[in-house]
Order: C-alpha cells, then sequence, then structure tokens
C-alpha cells in the first residue's frame, strides 16, 4: 500500500514539474518539451532528487511513446505526402540514407564505437530524424506552411516519421553479433512485411466495422476506450513477435488514418497523448545529468556544431537537386538541421538493447536538446541574413531566385490579361469568377499539383515561382491589366508585388492578406487593393443582417466601402505606439529596409508624400517616418508632409535607395504643375530598338529627360548615353504631358492612332521625324 501511495507521489509530482516547466518555456517562446526536458532535470535523481526510482514512471513514460506514435500514424494523410511527393519520398529517404552512412564513415575512421558498423547505424537513426514538433510550429507562427519551403519540410519530415517504425523494427537486430546482423534484419523485415500484410487486411476489412459500431453507441467513453484498446493490443502484439510496442501504436494509427472516424478518434486520444508524452519528456530529462553537461560542455556544443553543419550540407544539395530555389533549399537545409524528439524514443531503445553506454546516451540526450533549442532562433534568422547576402550584388543572383520558368503553357496571352499568383483555394475561386466574364488570364504556380490541375482545364499558366522577375516577365505583367496575388505566404506575397510594380509601376494588384499586420504593408508597397478574409467574412455577414432589419443597401454599401477604404482599421484592434513601432519592424524583416535621413535643405522638405511619389519614380516604397522629436509616424499617407530632420524607413533594391538619394538633394528632376514623369514600357515594334539614347536625342526633338531605366528587373538611375535601347526595356521620362504622350505611342505602338503635333525648326530634326515614326501625312 505504500508503494502504491509512493506512486501517486511520483506521478503527482511529474505532471506538477511537466506543466512548471512547459509554462516556464512557453513564456520564453521554446518548444514545451524543452520545459519538460529541463523539469526532469531539476526532480530526478541528478537534480533535487525528489525522484529517485525511475522504473514507474518509465512504465507509465512508455504509454506515453505508445500514443505518440499512435497519434502520428492517425495524422498521416497520404494527400499531403502527394503534394510534395517527389522530394518527400526520394528526398527524405536520400536524407535519411546519407546521414547514416556518413554517421557511420565518422565512427569508423575516429574509432568512436570501435569496429561495429551497426552502433554507426544506431547513432546514424538518431541523427537523421528531425522535430516535426518544432518545424510545424516555427511554421504556423509564420503562416508557412503552404510555402513552397514549409511544403518540402513537412512533407521530408512526414517520411522521417514513417521511417521511425522501420527504425523501431530493425533496431533489436543491431545488438546481435557481427556474422549475424544480416539475417537478424532480414527476419526483422520479413516480420514487417508480413504483419504489415496482416494490419492492412484488418485495417480494410476490420477496423471500418469496429469503429462504426462503436460510433453508433453514441458513448464517448466507450469509444475512447475501444480505441485505446485497440492501439495497446496491437502494440503488444508487435512486442510478442519480437518487433517493438512503438512499431505496434503506429500501424495502429495508420490501419485508422484512412477511415472516416480518424478525426474523431484524434480528438479523443489527443488529451491522453499530451498528459502522456509529457510523463515520456519528463522520465528523459530525469536521466540527463546536468553536472555531467557542464562538465562535457565543450564537447556538447561541439557535437551540436557538428550535427546543425552536417544534416545542413546533407539536406540542402539534396533539396536542389529536386530543381527547387536555392533559398528554398537553404531554408530546409536550416529547419532540419537538429536532431527531433522522436530520437529520445530510438535512444531509450539503444541503452535498453545495449547499444550505447550511460555516457554516450548523455551526450546524445544533451545534444538534442541544445538542437531543438536553437533551431526556432536560427529560422528566425533567415530572413535577415537572406536581406544582407540580397545586398550583395555577385550574391544576389545566386539567392534570390531569379530563376525562369519551369514551364510555359502554349496560349500564353500577352497583352490585357489578368495574372493570377497562386492556385490554391482562393486563386483557384478567383479563375472561376473571372472565366465567366470572358477574361483572358495567366496562372502562376510552382506546384506539380496544381500544374497538372491547369493543364487538364486547359488553363494558360506559367510554372515557376512568382517572387522572380522572369517569371513575371514570362507571364505579361508588363502589358497585363491587372493582378491577383493569392499566396498563403506573406514573404513571397511581398516579393511578388514588389517585383511586379518593378516591372509595371502602374499596374493594379490586389493581394490576400492573412493577417492584420501585412494590410498596411502591402498597401505602402504599392498594392491597388488589399482583401483580409476574416474581416470581408464580417463585412458581407452584417451587410445580411443590415439589409434584413431594413436599412437601405445604399447605406450599407457605402459603410462597407469606407470601412475598406480605411483598411479595415475600424475592424483591426487598437495599437499602442510601442505596438505599431514593433509591426512595422516584423513586417519589413524580410525585405531590404533601411533608415534613411533626409539631406538637410532637401527640395522635398515641405512636400507632401502625394506630391514627392517617390515609389513610383525611384521604385522605393516609405514605411515609416521618425521626426525629429523623436515621434514615429507608421505607414505615412500621401498627404504627410515630409520635414526637416526626418529620418526615412525605406524597402527598396541597392539601386532604388540611390536613386532616392539624388532625388532627396535635388540632383534629379522633380516634375511639378507643367512637367510630369511617366514609365513608358519599349515593345518589340519599337523602330528604335537598337539606337542609343545619345542618337535617339529625347531632349533635343521631344523636350523629354530620360530619368532612369529598368532592364531586366533591375534599377538603372540616368542611364548611360551609350546605353542602346532593347525591347521590354523601361525608360522614366519627365517632361510635357502631351510630349509624353506621343512618346509613348512612338515607343509603345498600339492599334489606336493619337495625332501628334511636334514643332521644330532644323531640317536635320525633321529627317529624324520622319526616320523614328511612322508618320504618313507629315505635314512640314
Amino acid at each position: 500500500m505504500q508503494e502504491d501511495f509512493r506512486l501517486i507521489i511520483d506521478l503527482v509530482s511529474v505532471l506538477a514539474v511537466a506543466a512548471c516547466g512547459g509554462l516556464f518555456a512557453a513564456l520564453l517562446r521554446q518548444p514545451v518539451l524543452l520545459g519538460y526536458l529541463i523539469g526532469g532535470m531539476v526532480v530526478g535523481p541528478t537534480g533535487l532528487g525528489l525522484i529517485k526510482e525511475l522504473i514507474q514512471v518509465e512504465t507509465l513514460a512508455q504509454f506515453g511513446v505508445a500514443f505518440l506514435l499512435f497519434a502520428l500514424g492517425v495524422e498521416f494523410s497520404l494527400a499531403e505526402l502527394k503534394k510534395v511527393q517527389g522530394i518527400a519520398l526520394g528526398g527524405g529517404a536520400a536524407q535519411i540514407i546519407l546521414t547514416i552512412a556518413v554517421t557511420v564513415l565518422v565512427c569508423g575512421f575516429s574509432g568512436f564505437w570501435g569496429t561495429l558498423p551497426a552502433k554507426g547505424v544506431f547513432l546514424g537513426s538518431i541523427l537523421s530524424l528531425s522535430s516535426t514538433a518544432v518545424v510545424l510550429k516555427c511554421l504556423m507562427e509564420r503562416n508557412e506552411t503552404e510555402t513552397p519551403h514549409g511544403q518540402v519540410l513537412l512533407g521530408i519530415l512526414v517520411v522521417q516519421d514513417l521511417a521511425l517504425g522501420l527504425m523501431l523494427a530493425v533496431l533489436p537486430a543491431l545488438d546481435k553479433p557481427p556474422e549475424l546482423i544480416g539475417v537478424a534484419i532480414l527476419m526483422a523485415l520479413v516480420k514487417i512485411g508480413l504483419f504489415t500484410a496482416g494490419a492492412v487486411a484488418v485495417g480494410k476489412f476490420v477496423i471500418p466495422s469496429l469503429l462504426r459500431l462503436l460510433a453508433r453507441t453514441e458513448s464517448k467513453e466507450l469509444f475512447l476506450l475501444g480505441v485505446v484498446a485497440l492501439c495497446l493490443g496491437i502494440a503488444l502484439l508487435t512486442e510478442y513477435l519480437g518487433l517493438s510496442i512503438e512499431m505496434g501504436a503506429f500501424v495502429a494509427g495508420l490501419m485508422i488514418s484512412e477511415v472516416e472516424y480518424a478525426d474523431q478518434t484524434l480528438t479523443y486520444v489527443e488529451p491522453l497523448r499530451d498528459i502522456f508524452a509529457s510523463l515520456f519528456f519528463v522520465s528523459i530529462g530525469m536521466l540527463i545529468d546536468p553536472l555531467f553537461l557542464w562538465n562535457n560542455l565543450e564537447l556538447i556544443l561541439g557535437l551540436v556544431a557538428l550535427v546543425l553543419v552536417g544534416k545542413f550540407f546533407i539536406v540542402t544539395p539534396i533539396v536542389k537537386l529536386f530543381r527547387y530555389p536555392l533559398k528554398t533549399a537553404i531554408i530546409a537545409g536550416v529547419g532540419l538541421a537538429q536532431i527531433g524528439e522522436f530520437s529520445f524514443v530510438l535512444a531509450s531503445k539503444g541503452q535498453a538493447l545495449g547499444l550505447v553506454s550511460r555516457r554516450i546516451y548523455s551526450l546524445i540526450l544533451g545534444t538534442t536538446a541544445v538542437t531543438l533549442i536553437i533551431t526556432p532562433f536560427l529560422l528566425r534568422l533567415i530572413p535577415i541574413v537572406f536581406d544582407w547576402i540580397e545586398s550583395i550584388p555577385w550574391l544576389k543572383p545566386y539567392i534570390s531566385g531569379e530563376v525562369g520558368p519551369i514551364e510555359v503553357s502554349e496560349d500564353l496571352p500577352y497583352k490585357g490579361h489578368i495574372v493570377v499568383c497562386g492556385y490554391g483555394r482562393v486563386g483557384k475561386n478567383l479563375v472561376k469568377l473571372l472565366q465567366m466574364h470572358d477574361l483572358p488570364l495567366v496562372v502562376i504556380d510552382q506546384s506539380e499539383s496544381r500544374i497538372q490541375q491547369l493543364r487538364e482545364a486547359k488553363l494558360p499558366y506559367v510554372y515557376g515561382n512568382c517572387a522572380s522577375l522572369h517569371v513575371l516577365e514570362t507571364a505579361g505583367v508588363n502589358a497585363a491589366r491587372g493582378m491577383a496575388v493569392a499566396l498563403p505566404d506573406p514573404m513571397s506575397s511581398r516579393l511578388s508585388l514588389k517585383r511586379a510594380l518593378e516591372l509595371s509601376p502602374e499596374l493594379d494588384i490586389v493581394l490576400r492578406a492573412n493577417n492584420n499586420k501585412n494590410i498596411e504593408v502591402f498597401y505602402q508597397l504599392g498594392a491597388r487593393e488589399v482583401v483580409q478574409p476574416e474581416f470581408e467574412a464580417s463585412l458581407q455577414m452584417a451587410t445580411h443582417l443590415l439589409t434584413d432589419v431594413g436599412l437601405s443597401p445604399i447605406v450599407i454599401q457605402r459603410e462597407m466601402k469606407e470601412i475598406r477604404d480605411r483598411h479595415y482599421l475600424d475592424l483591426r484592434p487598437e495599437e499602442t505606439e510601442s505596438q505599431s513601432r514593433r509591426g512595422v519592424r516584423e513586417a519589413t524583416q524580410d525585405l531590404n529596409r533601411r533608415w534613411y535621413p533626409l539631406p538637410s535643405g532637401s527640395p522635398l522638405i515641405g512636400m507632401t508624400l502625394e506630391q514627392a511619389d517617390m515609389r513610383y519614380l525611384t521604385g522605393v516604397s516609405l514605411m515609416a517616418i521618425e521626426r525629429a522629436n523623436g515621434k514615429e509616424i507608421d505607414y505615412p499617407d500621401g498627404k504627410t508632409k515630409l520635414e526637416e530632420g526626418d529620418k526615412l524607413l525605406l524597402v527598396g533594391q541597392d539601386s532604388e535607395f540611390a536613386a532616392l538619394d539624388e532625388f532627396a538633394r535635388g540632383q534629379a528632376t522633380i516634375p511639378n504643375q507643367s512637367s510630369a514623369c511617366q514609365w513608358i514600357f519599349v515593345s518589340s515594334e519599337c523602330k528604335l530598338i537598337g539606337k542609343t539614347l545619345e542618337k535617339i536625342e529625347f531632349q533635343t526633338i521631344f523636350g523629354v529627360q530620360v530619368q532612369a531605366m529598368r532592364r531586366d528587373g533591375r534599377f538603372i538611375r540616368i542611364p548611360d548615353v551609350h546605353t542602346e535601347l532593347q525591347s521590354r526595356d523601361q525608360l522614366l521620362l519627365c517632361g510635357n504631358l502631351t510630349a509624353l504622350q506621343q512618346l509613348e505611342q512612338l515607343l509603345a505602338p498600339s492599334n489606336v492612332t493619337i495625332p501628334i503635333a511636334i514643332t521644330v525648326v532644323k531640317a536635320s530634326e525633321i529627317e529624324k521625324l520622319k526616320e523614328y515614326l511612322p508618320l504618313d501625312n507629315l505635314r512640314e
């Protein structure tokens, strides 16, 4: 009886320390499992010694492992895996095999584990697994689960989780003598094959009927009891067959994953999983000796560096080989460069089998814990590093993802069409609505499955990255009527918006914003309209209810329009000045930004932002203004006046920053009431292609100055007079509005004839006009 009471005390102590440790980790924005590990270290035998007998706690922790793997099996989805099946299956398998092979070689050359390759295979298996919990949490926080790198990460993690079941089954065979290992592994694989065949048959013919019978009782308790009995029963069966409890639990979950009651099962089992999983991680923490970690700190930090660098250089080339951009490959390499929580399961099993000593086991646990702590910080650091790399001209082409399209459909429209970025749920519905009005369109996406859907629907498409200038050019953004960005990833949306406006500064672009902080950022970057789905749902529901109670539909529509015109400000939560300031920093952290002090005596001082029109003329976007008195204006509107001593938070490219500096110092023409500036696109039909700017004599003949040029996405401030005009160039011309209209007809000929009246004095200028302009009725 006393022993039973001791078990209750130990169980209460473990749950309490798990709750405290998890809360502490959550407050520090770390994964809660790290809090469980630290809590276990504190109360364990090597800590305060509150719990001295680990056997009973470890027995309960076995349930945690079983429920963890059972829930993992239930959550597994073939549909999700199919989205990135190439990189997931091929890349995931290659990453696991390479990690194990490299580990075996390192152990062999260093003599770390003597001459037994089996121990190297065991350590390689531990190192090959990454943390699904930590990586998924980081992706969800940044709303990046649907991004290319998010799908790659999750696809490889799913394959790693699947491989865990195989590793657990083969692991006992590694304990055999070297000459018998091959036979033992073969027998284990045969057992797995037979067991899998039986599991498939039971999962297809027995499990659905059993769950349907339990569900008909409409008793939550009975359904849960039946599911738990099924999970543990199959787990015990695999243990009896010489495999492992963990593998049995995982297979039990897989058997339920494709059944109609899978979601209900997962909902009921999750509380049990979380409670017993906390017991497991706390029991692992109890085995970690803080004094041992301190005495071996240098060794552990060295192992951490080796793991991070080694896994990065294994994963990154594999992802790149599957034709993903280097940027995606680097993010995937960093995201998977840790040891996962399921490695604890393997490590515990390996110690029980005698594959590792207590010292090696402690080193593995310490290294795993440190890599889990570091991973969220590394993922947050990636955008900052990319900003720095993209600021270096010779490195930028390698990292910016400026790759051409992978595939282009044959019937691509090149003028007056709508470009849709992203063919997910929102993009697909948008395309349907545009088709109802017979509008020409082009869809850009980089998912193979979605491109296949576009092929089957016979819709014009460009297979590539929306954030690539070359892809946007191929889609005809320069001559498009409008563009809709329906991407779930805010970073890709911002880059797509910025680069589309580099190609066509006046393009009408509408974007989808998934959260509040991106609304103003999109508007400041140049979007004409930003749609926030949750706010739009609220407006539509309010419209229905207000109309139903008898309010005038015209008045309601006017009110809703005013709310949209104010960028949903009435619906967004109020922010303090410090919150707003922090929001600006967070929203622009993955863009190339810098603070620019407005020069003293600048001609821009006293002008409104609408009058200065910096984004249109130089390409930079103004995100915030810091006044001389310390006050900050976040996302200033067009009526805001620039003042002496202002510091401007700008987003743009280095060439655009240089252009703004000239503009702000008065070294470039500032439009006034008698002149205007306009970006003009040079079409392939222009008769001036191949001529230098000096020979064209814009200033002499037309009275217009060339202020800037965009070519291949690059901003050229005051281009050299010897620059030859090329097709698809864009020129920023400043001068008389009539002259600009005439030049637009000359540089980008259309089917519409515009009367041109040019006053010239010299006969040589008339000859040039005859050469340049297709004028049939020239009157001298």
